[in-house]
């Protein structure tokens, strides 16, 4: 099945001379390394195609490579290729319904169908993998370049190989793609992993400003004036979310934070036991079963969200008992 849906992709990648890649709102690495890859793969699969990578760009996020500036004029005979989104509403930068022919690739629990291919595998650590896994299953040549980016994309995604996502599978398509593009990986982690002295301290506010529930659900609501404060954006206050795995008594954890630009409340979920997705999907968002997040408008709609998280820590810590 996977095989055929693969060769399918290639064939569509064949036909069409331009493509457009896109992927979600508020871009992690995954999402920008796996659709900035792609686009060199395929371009240097085929030169004489015409391949965008769009959306909005991240500054912190600028070493994966530079995003083209989307065009009315892409949309003509154009096929679009969406990385890492679930559902429709949080694909950036394009109308979609405006594309002859779109596919969909992602690693998230089916939300919504939106294209005409759809290949889904929610056992995949990353959208990142699943490039890797789609170049290294077709006749499309992968590059050093777009090799650093996946890598990036899928170490990010995984926490450096954490998370319970992370596969035999994973392991051995990144054995392949370091084997066969010669990736010094050890090299990319400062990309990664190297941050201003002010995102430190910043870290260090919220680990002093969680509210730890007695039910081990740790929570804390990040306002536009401790962003200022810590000169930091609401992407990088919601990436804060992956520093706190470790916590004695802490179970699940969330950030909520303001997002100005957006006008809504940006959350960002994690757990190490309780099942979260399903109650980020009760509130309008979703995700990975330990990993999802949402985007709320009002500060009620977060503490309804956030009895509702304490609720499934406090089921979760009973059955333990």
């Amino acid at each position: 099945m996977a095989n055929r849906i693969l060769k399918t992709i290639y064939k569509q990648i064949k036909k069409y001379n331009t493509i457009v890649i896109a992927r979600h709102v508020g871009p992690d690495p995954d999402a920008i390394g796996s659709s900035v890859a792609l686009k060199e793969i395929i371009f240097n699969t085929f030169p004489n195609k015409k391949v965008y990578v769009v959306g909005c760009p991240v500054s912190k996020f600028r070493y994966l490579g530079v995003l083209d500036k989307f065009t009315e004029d892409m949309y003509q005979n154009a096929l679009l290729i969406v990385t890492d989104t679930p559902d429709l509403k949080r694909i950036d930068g394009v109308d979609v319904s405006k594309f002859p022919y779109k596919i969909k690739i992602d690693h998230h629990p089916f939300s919504e169908k939106y294209a005409d291919m759809e290949w889904i595998d929610d056992t995949a650590s990353s959208a990142s993998q699943m490039v890797i896994e789609l170049t290294l299953s077709t006749p499309l040549k992968m590059t050093n370049e777009a090799a650093k980016k996946l890598y990036i994309g899928l170490v990010a995604d995984t926490n450096r190989f954490l998370f319970y996502y992370t596969s035999p599978k994973t392991f051995h398509l990144v054995s392949r793609l370091i084997a066969e593009t010669q990736l010094d990986f050890t090299k990319l982690y400062e990309h990664l992993y190297m941050r201003p002295y002010r995102e430190i301290k910043f870290q260090g506010y919220i680990a002093d400003h969680f509210t730890i529930t007695e039910n081990g659900f740790a929570y804390i609501y990040v306002k536009e004036d401790i962003l200022q404060t810590y000169d930091v954006d609401a992407a990088t206050s919601g990436n804060m979310v992956n520093e706190f795995n470790y916590i004695e008594g802490v179970y699940a954890w969330a950030i909520f934070t303001v997002d100005k630009n957006n006008e809504n409340i940006r959350g960002s979920i994690r757990s190490r036991g309780p099942i979260i997705n399903e109650i980020a999907s009760k509130h309008g968002g979703g995700g990975h079963i330990f990993a999802s997040g949402v985007r709320l408008h009002t500060f009620e709609e977060v503490d309804d969200l956030v009895k509702d998280l304490d609720a499934v820590c406090k089921q979760y810590k009973e059955d333990m008992e």
